[in-house]
């Protein structure tokens, strides 16, 4: 039955002013209630749920027009109705996508009960229906009612193909999105399999998985600027956690020596195609590791997810096919910011030279930038968008990764890497810092950038120092965006894989 609608987003400015869609709706609500019958009752008819009928009988090959002798009672969302004189035909949806066809006939229901439901069921009703499983004369798979009652009365129409939701609407309405949409309702579902493929690898590999803070007094584990807020029972200015890290490294120190936790973090910075101001993070730490074992750690839980959504191979957003069963490649960022420039550069390039390359690619730098952040500028700039196939980035300089342990063989390094994969940083991995006489030095320097007004940079924290000072266990360490692990396997943006993102109010 097809319905005119109205735009489910349009706002009430007051009952008399209501579109004439929930006018009528309510009308229907308001005669149930007239009537004696709840339409939101405390529950409803529920035997079978529509994907075990499924499977007992779509592999049967039932003749058309047959009956099964069994009796029902089915629940779920009015996604079809199409109303006959003497025949109503019903779709229904369950939750998880599953439909199943209901006919309401005259001699099953009588003719009162039969234009009742006419004058009281729409689409988008949530309703319980009673009756004999049945196939159609078309041969399909259908409950034949005896009787049916009102699980939810829904006020508001859905759209529909004439009216669809705009891309902003889908977001901002994501519960409708999920209703009208089967690709919606299938992300929902990636993203859990993912989670449950990611724990069952940190399982198989013996990490314990932990909870940790979000109220932190001070930002630490990353260059990133913070939400600030207030503890009033502590009279105390607090941040949201802008990283994991820290307290998994406190964990490690205490003896959890695999460790890892997946959880929401937040970063009050820009919002775009590949950033949110509120996402879930992965984070690991290995004792006795290093940003190789690390790195071989990663490998298996992204091959194994992507695995676990069917996903090894997917589409680039240059057109091309990435094989993630296939060996990733290893480059340190020096060998690729001098693929990139032409010439060779590595931590001994001096400032002077660095800036002058930049300035001939038409690189924008800060002033007051040393060598190493301007030559982790150049390869932002200039490399990481092109690095389309699994790329570990290893071996960046000191001074832009300041948790990260000095490289074994080249000065001015630290062992780290980042993982690039179809342009977009995945993950980030460590040889982590573990000497607390040098992370004091690091993080004391950080501080001073803090104090002189940089919102990145990080705080010194007396806790995690002191707890450092009982001895940490050399350890590798990595963290991973959950939601762009989804946007790789599924190629949407970040909005669309967060169930509902932070939105600017209407």
């Amino acid at each position: 039955m097809t319905e005119p609608r109205e735009n489910p987003a349009t706002p009430d400015s007051g009952q008399d002013d209501l579109p004439e869609q929930i006018r009528v709706r309510r009308e229907k609500r308001d005669r149930l209630l007239a009537e004696g019958v709840q339409p939101y009752p405390m529950s409803v008819p529920r035997t079978h749920l529509l994907k075990d009928l499924r499977t007992r009988y779509d592999g049967q090959e039932l003749e058309p027009d047959s009956k099964t002798g069994e009796q029902v009672a089915v629940a779920g969302r009015v996604i079809f109705l199409r109303n006959t004189g003497k025949l109503c035909f019903v779709r229904l949806r369950e939750g998880d996508g599953t439909e199943l066809q209901v006919m309401l006939s005259l001699a099953d229901v009588g003719e009162e009960e039969l234009a009742r439901f006419k004058a009281l069921v729409d689409i988008g009703d949530l309703l319980s229906v009673q009756g004999e499983v049945v196939t159609s004369r078309r041969g399909e798979l259908s409950v034949q009612a005896t009787g049916w009652q009102m699980a939810a009365k829904t006020l508001r129409p859905l759209p529909n193909e004439h009216k669809p939701l705009n891309e902003e609407a889908r977001v901002r309405l994501r519960y409708v999105d999920l209703i009208v949409r089967a690709e919606a309702r299938e992300m929902v579902r990636t993203k859990a399999a993912v989670l449950k493929s990611l724990r069952a690898t940190f399982d198989g590999n013996d990490f314990i998985e932990v909870e940790t803070p979000v109220l932190q007094l001070t930002n630490g584990g990353a260059a990133a600027r913070p939400f600030s807020t207030h503890l009033n029972a502590f009279d105390q200015q607090m941040k949201l956690r802008i990283a994991l890290e820290l307290d998994l490294k406190r964990a490690m120190i205490g003896g959890v020596d695999r460790v890892f936790e997946i959880g929401r973090t937040f970063r009050n910075e820009g919002l775009d195609s590949t950033h949110a101001a509120e996402f879930s993070m992965i984070e690991s730490y290995q004792a006795y590791g290093d940003y190789d074992s690390i790195a071989e750690l990663t490998e298996e839980l992204i091959r194994n997810a992507a695995r676990a959504v069917g996903r090894s191979v997917v589409t680039a957003r240059d057109g091309s096919q990435i094989d993630l069963d296939q060996p990733w490649r290893h480059a340190t960022l020096f060998e690729l910011v001098s693929e990139a420039v032409g010439e060779t550069v590595d931590a001994s390039t001096e400032t002077a030279r660095l800036t002058k390359i930049a300035e001939q690619h038409e690189v924008e730098l800060q002033p007051g930038w040393n060598a190493g952040e301007i030559a982790l500028e150049i390869y932002e700039k200039l490399v990481e968008h092109t690095l389309i196939q699994p790329t570990y980035v290893r071996d960046y300089p000191e001074s832009v990764r300041p948790l990260a342990k000095p490289h074994r063989e080249v000065p001015g390094l630290v062992e780290a890497w980042d993982l690039i994969i179809n342009g977009v940083e995945l993950g980030v991995g460590y040889s982590e810092l573990n000497d607390p006489v040098i992370q004091r030095d690091r993080l004391v320097a950080q501080s001073l950038l803090a104090a002189a007004g940089d919102p990145e940079a990080m705080e010194l924290d007396e806790d995690f120092l002191r707890a450092m000072e009982f001895g940490m266990p050399p350890a590798g360490g990595m963290g991973m965006g959950l939601d762009r692990l989804v946007m790789l396997f599924t190629g949407a943006g970040i909005r669309e894989t967060i169930l509902f993102p932070l939105l600017r109010p209407e």
